[in-house]
């Protein structure tokens, strides 16, 4: 056995050499060697030199192209300086020429990593596969691509037994720790990639097409020398590229050299030797895994396609259990899902019953009051006409009194029926609301009117204020429903009033509104401020509800339906405007605020 033959070594360099050598599997013709970024040998050792190939004191010093050199030397430079630039190691097959010799080795390049500089030296170990003469090869000697081996009588490449079930072992080991496909495509492309050498490795999900329905595949993982474009994400029918429908019906390796048909439309990428296996889970192809070889041509050897069939077959199973499990926890989430809103809709439905119970009494009371307040006036009326029927009248002054009385409750009698066909016809989407010019000032008058005796009688304040203008203010809204909500809105303030008194403020505001299909020039603010009992903050909220009351006491106490502020409010948005209620709290009295169209811009008087 020839010994080892240093020259200019440094310390780093022979720490490299010796460990390399001591990694390599006890095999036949073993070979390690050192260079430099020029090529230039620093190192050589081959374990047998019973052949007589070469003598190491000889190659020791010399250049690549002068005794033990690569047939293709331009394309094994480019790869030492990649190796050194990336510092990544490279596993390749190579024709060397010794004399009239040409041998075929497998080898592994990998840089001489030196701590805070670039690697400037490499170390090349691997194992003599082939050897024969030029005769035996013609046209060796003029850089045989290493595609035209495959259709040679020369045996096929192997690796070594330990070596491809190491890698077997390590790659199928990273993909089944875990579940998820994103991580798996990703570790068997990283994996593959870095072990084999390859330019390019992809994966791509398949999934059989149903019916008549042409496949189509999309790249989702790819490992990718920065040398070479990537083709991550880019899709394929597999109809249109014969080499995948070929591995996906034969569940074998298929090998292209050449460029491969799996290209872009403008974009070359730089395939010469491409491999695709098809994984698969009980006979069933569910992915694609591709090689591409983009620096040269290359000879997938016997053991590099027995071990993509065995990992084929070990992510086609890891693809399918993580397939299984992402699709179970996918029905996991959809029942939950299904689950959730199911409890959501009986939480809704138990809200709607208890909506429907409340809505239910509150209507029974609401009847209850009503037949009360329906009663009242109406008793009034038959009592007062009674004693004018009986006589009992003494003189015309008293009888007018007795009719007067009587016809006060009539009134009273018609303002709640009033009330009641009212949100009857809200209820009913019946409502006839007619927009025209309406006078706030005639409206207002009305409104005074029709407040001063109440006013009068319990002794309160009552103050209209409105903005100082060069003209009327003319709304644009239905006169009659306007004034009853003005009416509401005062008659309450009224009658929850004992001291103080009852404000009413005109607010013009100059904002452009559209209100069925017109331009209006604004809107009017009208505030009705009064000093009564107030409502509680917790209440406030059913003012506005239909047959909902405060307080049915309070009602009886008061009188009244408790249908006023829902009907003001159900008026004042059928003419474009909207109602607002205020109160601090009980006995610190109220304000409702509701907005009506303007139908032309007032001219205002400024200071």
């Amino acid at each position: 056995m020839t010994s080892p033959i240093d020259f200019q070594r440094s310390p780093s360099e022979g720490l490299a050499f010796t460990a390399a050598k001591e990694q390599l599997p006890e095999l036949t013709d073993e070979l390690i060697f050192l260079q430099d970024v020029a090529g230039r040998y620093l190192s050589f050792h081959w374990q047998q030199v019973s052949h007589c190939y070469v003598v190491p004191e000889r190659v020791v010093g010399s250049h690549l192209s002068e005794v033990f050199s690569p047939v293709d030397l331009t394309a094994y430079l480019k790869r030492l300086q990649r190796v050194l630039s990336c510092r990544v190691a490279e596993h390749f097959c190579c024709y060397f020429r010794i004399a009239e010799q040409m041998l075929l080795f497998d080898l592994v390049m990998s840089p001489v990593l030196v701590p805070q500089r670039s690697p400037t030296t490499v170390v090349v170990a691997g194992q003599l596969m082939l050897a024969s003469t030029d005769a035996a090869a013609p046209g060796l000697e003029e850089k045989m691509p290493l595609g035209d081996v495959l259709s040679s009588d020369f045996p096929a490449i192997s690796l070594s037994s330990d070596r491809y079930q190491k890698l077997l072992t390590q790659i199928a080991s990273n993909i089944r720790r875990t579940l998820d496909l994103p991580t798996i495509w990703q570790q068997t492309v990283q994996g593959l990639g870095k072990a084999l050498g390859a330019s390019r490795c992809l994966v791509c999900p398949y999934e059989r097409p149903h019916e008549q329905r042409t496949p189509k595949v999309k790249v989702v993982a790819e490992y990718c020398q920065e040398a070479f474009p990537s083709m991550l994400d880019l899709e394929f029918w597999v109809a249109d590229h014969p080499v995948l429908a070929a591995a996906i019906a034969s569940l074998k390796p298929i090998v292209v050299q050449g460029g491969s048909d799996l290209q872009g439309l403008d974009t070359n990428f730089q395939q010469q030797s491409t491999l695709v296996v098809a994984t698969c889970y009980l006979d069933q192809p569910n992915g694609l895994i591709v090689l591409h070889q983009c620096d040269r041509a290359r000879v997938w050897t016997e053991a590099e396609l027995e071990l993509m069939q065995e990992m084929a077959d070990q992510v086609g199973t890891a693809i399918a259990h993580a397939s299984l499990f992402t699709e179970s926890n996918t029905l996991t989430a959809d029942l939950q899902r299904a689950n959730g809103s199911l409890r959501q809709k009986h939480r809704e439905l138990e809200d709607a019953r208890r909506q429907a119970e409340e809505a239910s009494r509150l209507k029974s009371e609401f009847l209850a009051n009503t037949s009360h307040e329906l009663r009242t006036p109406l008793n009034g009326m038959i009592g007062f006409l009674k004693l004018i029927l009986d006589g009992m009248a003494d003189d015309p002054a008293e009888q007018y009194e007795f009719i007067k009385e009587a016809y006060g409750s009539a009134l009273h009698l018609l303002e709640i029926i009033t009330d009641v066909l009212d949100i009857a016809k809200i209820e009913a989407g019946t409502l006839q609301i007619e927009l025209n010019p309406v006078n706030l000032s005639e409206l207002l008058d009305d409104v005074k009117r029709f407040a001063h005796s109440q006013m009068h009688h319990k002794k309160l304040s009552f103050e209209i204020q409105k903005p100082p203008t060069d003209d009327e203010i003319i709304l644009f809204g239905d006169y009659l429903r306007l004034k009853q909500v003005m009416f509401n809105l005062v008659g309450n303030a009224i009658k929850f009033t004992h001291e103080g008194g009852v404000t009413i403020s005109i607010e013009v505001i100059k904002k452009k509104v559209s209100f069925q299909n017109q331009e209006l020039p604004g809107m009017v603010k009208v505030r009705v401020a009064d000093t009564g009992i107030g409502v509680s903050l917790d209440k406030q909220d059913r003012l506005f509800q239909s047959f909902s009351q405060i307080d049915g006491s309070r009602t009886r106490q008061y009188g009244g339906t408790g249908l006023g502020l829902a009907i003001s409010q159900k008026l004042v948005e059928a003419m474009g405007g909207d109602v607002r209620f205020y109160s601090m709290g009980e006995g610190l009295g109220s304000t409702v605020t509701f907005t009506a169209l303007l139908y032309q811009e007032p001219v205002m008087i400024t200071s």
